[in-house]
């Protein structure tokens, strides 16, 4: 199966024509403008055609002539521009049209059609099953609702052995929606992520938090596999400039309106790193960014390598709103033997972080004011390193940027400072990749 996107935006596009925040505003400069989402498949197969869809065909060099069904998701006004059957029927199509939908959505075209034109109304609901020409259909549970539950569909389409996910519009899926797809495989998956970094808003959209929840839900019950090719659609104005920076941890891309894809060529999925090193100051955010890193995994094992807190309410109070942060699903090791949970590790590592390793390794070897003690120290280092090295699984390490403060007073303050700088570089020499993160703001040095 073909699929071109005619459209990847959510209902106002991004940019949003009426809007001057920074994001409408970059995304207008690049020239990078993205209409409502929607797909034609084969030529054939027309998935959603809100008002925008019949110019943004021929925008991508496509004409809707051939089209003979149309699966329309739900009655919003984005997903659905019933002028398109008008001017359809201006031109005296003599092929039949199968408009395909849930009933209110239907509703909404039927007097739009010329009173000659071959048009069959066939009205679904969730868990039906059909066969639209050479495609086999079924039809989804979506978490959206337009004036009742039920109104809002998603849809699988399959053929030549082939098989795709359209997931837009919908929030995050319950355990009935998620048992719908389970064991599906798919080969594609396009998954809405509407609001970006916007929390507040209706539940029945994702957002760049509940995105990858939904996306490890789905591979939870393996409807997502090694191989599908995610692409987020519906992209709103409250997602950020560097978009695609954010998703390609968790192996999804975005690509431009107009963007052909096949489905089933996984080898045009993005693909995760396997070893990030997160880097950063005080406070600057880097523990919350390596945590979204690995956001889209339920089976992430948390490597705390701070030392206890032992009556220290303030470091107590760090650690419980650390823990506060990460999703329940995710286990906590508190341990600085780091060498043997990358040995042992069968599923994704968060390790926070490389700063408070160094402290235990020093103190495990007396060597603050003990220069003869640094060789020890150095093993361990190397230790690490050659371990990271050999790791078969998903590893995101935090460590703090010391370098660029103050000169320390002490000399084991400046000891400490030189060590952790050349563990980071060390460490940073088997990283796929390398994240500083800046008030807030990853910037990518690898």
């Amino acid at each position: 199966m073909e699929v071109v996107l005619l459209g990847t935006g959510a209902a106002d596009g991004w940019p949003n024509p009426f809007c001057t925040c920074a994001s409408c505003r970059i995304m207008l400069e690049r020239g990078e403008i993205r209409s409502q989402t929607a797909g034609l498949v084969d030529d054939v197969l027309l998935l959603d055609c809100g008002p925008e869809v019949p110019r943004a065909a021929m925008h991508a060099g496509r004409t809707l002539s051939g089209v003979r069904h149309l699966l329309l998701t739900h009655a919003h006004p984005d997903h659905v521009g019933p002028l398109a059957l008008l001017m359809r029927s201006w031109v005296a199509r003599e092929q039949p049209l199968d408009v395909i939908g849930p009933p209110e959505a239907l509703d909404l075209c039927r007097d739009w059609v010329g009173p000659d034109d071959p048009v069959r109304w066939i009205p679904v609901a969730p868990g039906d099953a059909l066969t639209v020409g050479e495609y086999g259909v079924r039809v989804l549970p979506a978490a959206h609702r337009v004036h009742r539950d039920g109104d809002s569909v998603l849809y699988e389409v399959a053929a030549g052995g082939r098989k795709m996910l359209w997931a837009t519009d919908t929030g995050p899926l319950d355990a009935v929606q998620l048992g719908s797809v389970r064991d599906a495989r798919y080969d594609t998956v396009f998954l809405e992520e509407t609001f970006g970094d916007l929390a507040e808003h209706e539940p029945d959209h994702l957002d760049l938090v509940s995105f990858p929840r939904a996306l490890a839900a789905l591979r939870g019950v393996g409807a997502v596999v090694d191989g599908t090719d995610v692409i987020a659609v519906h992209l709103g104005h409250h997602n950020p400039v560097d978009l695609p920076d954010r998703l390609r941890p968790w192996g999804v891309r975005i690509v431009p309106d107009g963007t052909v894809v096949t489905v089933g060529d996984g080898a045009l999925g993005s693909s995760a790193p396997r070893r990030t090193l997160v880097l950063g100051g005080a406070r600057a955010g880097k523990s919350t960014h390596a945590q979204r890193l690995l956001s889209d995994r339920d089976d992430v094992t948390y490597v705390a390598t701070g030392a206890p807190a032992r009556g220290d309410a303030e470091w107590a109070a760090r650690i419980a709103g650390h823990r506060a942060s990460r999703p329940d699903t995710w286990r906590t090791v508190e341990t600085d033997d780091l060498v043997g949970v990358l040995h042992s590790a069968t599923g994704p590592l968060l390790v926070d972080c490389l700063g408070a390793w160094l402290t235990r390794r020093i103190d495990t070897h007396g060597a603050w004011d003990d220069e003869q003690s640094w060789a020890a120290v150095q093993s361990d280092v190397d230790g690490l390193v050659s371990a990271l090295r050999r790791v078969r699984v998903p590893v995101v390490v935090v460590s703090n940027e010391v370098g660029s403060g103050v000169v320390p007073a002490t000399a084991s303050g400046r000891r400490f400072r030189d060590a952790l700088g050349r563990l980071n570089t060390a460490v940073a020499a088997e990283c796929e990749s390398v994240v500083l993160v800046v008030a807030g703001r990853p910037l990518p040095l690898r």
